[in-house]
């Protein structure tokens, strides 16, 4: 039987209008599909709206092996969703809020797609400039014990929103730059830029290969979150992060 990738989607779509909680897609065995399915989905909601470019996930080891795969999975950031710092949010918005505090790199040219697999080298020649950010994340109150990452990536793999500082050049050493995260004043978690498989440029070259497998490419100003560097935070009570990464200034956000 052939799988209903519209069905699905527009089922998605359903369900966050309606703040359904999220559950597996009935059926939706492979991620190829899932792709499809986030593809629809996508355009079921996008509106008037538009794609300015990308969210990694899964960037650690520990995440990929809970979710059964050995590489990253990705989501389209619409524009309207990009928030600069300071700003604040709703509960009442998502079905349940999560932060993830990353880097967050902006293409400076265009990477089309090709045969020839993207290197590093590449990828760090095309990065303009980079940032602090933190992602939205909605789960909608996910049971984890049963997490299909198929399901996952159809729901636009989760992705809610970006808040972003200011963009500056790349540091010399990504790898390197301390990266701290401030709840209310306190310290709630720390991490490198090596926590995002080794360097932030990593998952950007994975999803410039992925795109580039769709036919795909990136697009000069491009949005790339390159993935997390410190534990998810699910706040359920008012709060204000403050996450600061050395060489790149901070992003705040708060919420209630």
């Amino acid at each position: 039987m052939t799988f209903d990738i519209q069905g699905a989607a527009q089922a998605l779509a359903r369900g966050h209008r309606e703040n359904k909680r999220f559950e597996r897609i009935a059926g939706l065995s492979d991620l190829a599909t899932a792709y499809q399915v986030q593809g629809a989905y996508v355009a079921e909601i996008v509106g008037d709206d538009r794609i300015v470019g990308y969210k990694i996930g899964l960037t650690s080891k520990q995440m990929q092996s809970m979710c059964g795969i050995d590489h990253p999975i990705a989501g389209a950031v619409f524009g309207r969703r990009v928030m600069q710092s300071g700003a604040r949010l709703r509960f009442g918005d998502y079905g349940r809020l999560g932060l993830e505090f990353e880097i967050c790199a902006r293409l400076g040219r265009d990477l089309p797609p090709r045969a020839t697999p993207y290197t590093r080298a590449e990828i760090a020649a095309a990065v303009d400039a980079v940032c602090a950010a933190v992602e939205l994340v909605d789960d909608r109150n996910a049971d984890y014990a049963t997490l299909d990452v198929a399901s996952l990536v159809a729901d636009n793999s989760w992705n809610g929103g970006i808040v972003l500082s200011e963009m500056v050049t790349p540091p010399a050493d990504l790898a390197k730059v301390e990266a701290v995260v401030y709840l209310d004043g306190v310290e709630a978690g720390r991490g490198v830029g090596a926590d995002a498989l080794g360097h932030p440029y990593e998952p950007l070259v994975w999803l410039s290969n992925h795109l580039a497998a769709e036919g795909r490419g990136m697009k000069k100003g491009d949005l790339v979150m390159t993935g997390s560097l410190v534990r998810t935070c699910f706040p359920d009570k008012a709060f204000a992060y403050r996450f600061d990464v050395a060489g790149m200034g901070s992003v705040e956000v708060s919420g209630a």
